[in-house]
């Protein structure tokens, strides 16, 4: 590279690292396939078992807890733990500021405890020129809360027809490399795309759903077999290293209830990545278009690996919406939305919400 590189940071949400082709799982990711190919697989790397803390840690270069991240973004009291980044770190585009470069984030922010108003921990008062996205840590990929542009509310903007986030997260990720290549041409970029997906509420458009109909019907045993059998023909794992045990609570596929239902959200949650990977492969034809893709150095990676939380039971539709702040009642139409794990509901369109299972 001959001058200073542009650097592009994908993380997304939840995802375990076999679920990627690369990786040996069942999900087409033909770009990050692609870049695996034309890269580097990551095999001993390490990450938090929260979202919050490996984004702070992500951020900043520190542990977790020096940041005030030490769990998720709720004061808990402690000043490891008191939910917001502190203003004792510095940040990725604060530090690569002194070196010329312009900084932009397209997607989840996640480390800031006020959601309504600007803080000194909201993206641009941390070192980032431009912002798009959310504020809070999930939510519907239909109508989701705290969308921001820059410091201002744009909630209204996902109530035009056809929104979905996975979607506005790629496009504005492309906007912002093409209008820095229009405005800033002289300088280096740091794109950050912090995607949502896939973790729940289990959201996908019926063409990717549709796209892996019956692609799980062996069910989670026979899958985990073939998956392992595939990472080590890859050299990913070792071929002593045995299959793990299934999660104790969790049966055999052969007895699981609501097959029907269980798989569903496999599809689902496979769509959610498909889509992902869409996106991805939409900004590196942008870099490809602007003369940047060799150029540019792209780094993906997800914040803790595969999630095993549902939406607790205990949990009410009120605190789901006002305390928590991460659904809505009605969908954009007004339609009520129909909240938790209920076998007798498909997941994926706009009026449910639903997580793994």
């Amino acid at each position: 590279m001959a001058t200073k590189p542009n650097i592009v940071l994908i993380l997304n949400d939840d995802m375990g690292f076999s679920d990627l082709g690369c990786y040996g799982g069942e999900v087409e990711t033909p770009n990050l396939d692609r870049l695996a190919k034309g890269g580097v697989r990551f095999s001993q790397f390490y990450n938090t078992a929260r979202c919050s803390p490996s984004r702070a840690s992500l951020l900043t270069g520190l542990h977790p807890h020096q940041t005030s991240i030490g769990v998720l973004t709720y004061n808990m009291g402690p000043e490891g733990y008191a939910g917001n980044l502190n203003d004792r770190c510095v940040t990725i585009p604060e530090v690569l500021k002194g070196s010329g470069y312009r900084s932009y984030l397209s997607g989840k922010w996640h480390v800031a405890n006020n959601l309504t108003q600007p803080t000194d921990s909201w993206p641009l008062q941390r070192g980032f020129d431009a912002f798009y996205g959310t504020i809070i840590g999930a939510g519907s990929f239909y109508d989701p809360n705290t969308l921001t542009r820059g410091n201002e509310n744009i909630e209204h903007e996902a109530r035009e027809p056809g929104f979905f986030y996975t979607d506005a997260i790629s496009d504005n990720a492309v906007e912002f490399i093409r209008q820095h290549r229009r405005e800033h041409a002289d300088k280096p970029f740091f794109q950050y795309v912090a995607y949502t997906a896939p973790h729940w509420p289990l959201h996908a458009h019926d063409e990717d759903i549709a796209k892996y109909k019956g692609r799980f019907d062996k069910g989670w045993d026979k899958l985990r077999e073939e998956r392992l059998e595939r990472l080590v023909a890859s050299g990913i794992l070792d071929k002593a290293w045995p299959l793990t045990d299934r999660d104790p609570t969790q049966p055999a596929w052969t007895q699981a209830r609501h097959k029907e239902w269980l798989l569903r959200c496999m599809e689902v949650y496979a769509a959610q990545i498909d889509r992902m990977d869409q996106g991805i492969g939409r900004i590196l034809r942008t870099l490809e278009e602007e003369g940047q893709l060799d150029n540019t150095l792209v780094i993906f990676l997800s914040d803790n690996g595969a999630c095993a939380e549902d939406i607790p039971d205990d949990l009410t539709v009120d605190e789901l919406v006002n305390k928590l702040m991460i659904a809505k009642e009605h969908t954009r139409t007004g339609e009520p939305v129909q909240f938790g794990n209920d076998p007798g509901v498909m997941p994926g369109p706009e009026n449910t919400y639903q997580s793994y299972g």
